[in-house]
């Protein structure tokens, strides 16, 4: 079944901690191909948020994982028209196969903080999550950009922590 997501997006991505070492993806389409980035996708109807996330990383990686938290949201604009939304969870690896969804998803790791910030193949949100920005406590908004591959007019990041 098509998705209709007409003009208003809502997707979700979950940072997933295990033994001090990261989740991430290298995708295989858009933007961010060949790029390291954290699980994430669009909800579904009749789901939840955080069902959607949890969905997401089971799918994209097979690792079940437990939230711990709401870390932020990305909120941008693509090419002046659609408005991109995005909730970023905090989560637990809790079990599963660490496997690489074939359609969509080239590889799939557990990777260190210090391997992740010393990649240029990491994405912008790895960099603002896990970088310096990792220190910032309270409420901050972040103007950012992304690139132009994504034709985004407008991208912040509203940290939550």
């Amino acid at each position: 079944m098509k998705r209709k997501r007409e003009n208003v997006w809502l997707a979700v991505a979950g940072i997933v901690k295990h033994d001090d070492r990261w989740l991430v993806v290298k995708k295989k389409y858009g933007g961010l191909t060949g790029k390291w980035s954290f699980p994430a996708g669009f909800v579904d109807e009749g789901e939840t948020v955080d069902e959607a996330v949890k969905r997401e990383i089971l799918e994209e990686t097979g690792i079940e994982a437990e939230i711990t938290g709401v870390l932020g949201i990305r909120s941008g604009v693509i090419k002046e028209q659609i408005s991109d939304n995005m909730i970023i969870f905090q989560l637990e690896a809790k079990g599963g196969e660490l496997k690489a969804q074939e359609s969509e998803i080239g590889e799939v790791a557990f990777r260190s903080q210090t391997e992740l910030l010393n990649d240029p193949d990491s994405s912008l949100m790895i960099h603002f999550f896990l970088g310096k920005s990792n220190d910032l406590s309270g409420f901050s908004t972040h103007d950012l950009n992304p690139g132009t591959q994504f034709g985004y007019t407008n991208y912040k990041i509203f940290n939550l922590r």
